[in-house]
């Protein structure tokens, strides 16, 4: 069995806002809106204009907590309260997998994803990655309904602070490094050679455009340049998770960001700085000589990643033990990476962060 799960449109204009009523006018006249304050404020007037143009009635629904199965529920019974046809998630992450998660519950609704960052691949990807209330990973929860449409305005996302797009490139180059060690074991799956490949594409667009765009981006100045890292964050990272096979490869960084999520004095940190760090912990344990590939350190470097963990409040011996105890990957995965799971390898990885001066 070899699937791709990924949306059907992809639109990328800058401006795009502007255009989103007759867009959406097609396929439905009464539509749901998952959203955050700042998301919202940041595409209006204009989005709310082409709406009304239109002739669309919608609904304004603020997320203001994580994306939590609670909040799931809340939002799901307003969707369904106002018989809407079509849920547009409007935001980053959280907001789109909330919208994401509400659309798989609904039957015959369409979805369409409008990222307002480009922090992740979350506006494409075939997953909805649902947090406890305190910010802690719970779940990573599979779709079965895909955005009919991702709509990409560059000219919102280049308002935002240029961290974001720092922490999507590092989220984006991860799905490279962390595909990359299954093929040592096993080179015949179709599903894991096309995420490699789309991987690759990504990673090829952040050599010869990623600096620039983070120069555009903290002039909020849209570019080529600029346009390029952000279909390389959102659509080819996005593909990278779209193959699927019976045989998984889940990532080693992300396996390792989701236990970071539980640590509070982390939950400032974004998705894509809390995977670099397990990007450094990965190749750590990857490494022959003790040391992380310079490619890969040259490049968190470059990209501002964090390279080692916070104060803790408590004793830091123990949660560095914790968290290598905690950090949750099958044995059956595990057997089909080139280099050790297990935990006292993890936290031996973990300590050699604490002991080199990577930053």
């Amino acid at each position: 069995m070899f699937a791709i799960k990924s949306p059907q449109t992809y639109h990328h204009q800058p401006g795009l806002r502007a255009r989103t009523g007759e867009l959406l006018a097609v396929h439905s006249n009464e539509i749901a809106i998952i959203t955050s304050p700042k998301a919202w404020q940041s595409v209006n007037p204009q989005l709310e204009n082409s709406l009304r143009e239109a002739g669309i009635r919608w609904q304004v629904n603020f997320l203001t907590t994580g994306c939590t199965d609670a909040a799931i529920e809340t939002h799901l019974n307003a969707v369904r309260a106002q018989n809407a046809t079509l849920v547009l998630g409007i935001g980053g992450g959280r907001v789109l997998d909330c919208a994401k998660a509400i659309a798989n519950l609904i039957d015959d609704i369409v979805l369409v994803t409008l990222p307002t960052v480009a922090a992740t691949c979350a506006a494409w990807s075939p997953v909805s990655i649902i947090y406890n209330a305190h910010g802690g990973h719970v779940r990573s929860q599979p779709l079965s309904r895909m955005p009919l449409m991702v709509l990409v305005d560059s000219e919102v996302i280049a308002q935002n602070d240029v961290r974001y797009l720092k922490a999507g490139i590092v989220d984006a180059l991860a799905k490279w490094y962390e595909f990359r060690p299954y093929k040592q074991k096993s080179d015949d799956s179709l599903a894991l050679n096309l995420k490699i490949q789309a991987a690759k594409l990504a990673v090829e667009t952040f050599e010869k455009y990623g600096a620039q765009a983070v120069l555009d981006n903290a002039r909020h100045e849209v570019t080529p340049a600029l346009i390029k890292v952000i279909d390389a964050n959102i659509a080819a990272a996005g593909m990278a998770n779209s193959m699927r096979d019976e045989t998984p490869a889940p990532g080693v960084a992300h396996a390792i960001h989701n236990r970071f999520t539980h640590q509070p004095e982390l939950h400032d940190w974004l998705h894509g700085e809390k995977v670099g760090l397990g990007l450094l912990v990965q190749s750590l344990m990857e490494s022959d000589n003790g040391e992380p590939e310079p490619e890969l350190l040259a490049l968190l470097r470059q990209y501002d990643a964090p390279l080692a963990l916070p104060e803790f409040n408590g004793n830091r011996d123990e949660i560095l033990s914790s968290i290598a105890r905690e950090v949750k990957f099958s044995a059956e995965n595990a057997a089909r990476l080139p280099f050790s799971m297990a935990a006292e390898h993890i936290e031996k990885a973990l300590r050699a962060t604490e002991n080199q001066h990577y930053s």
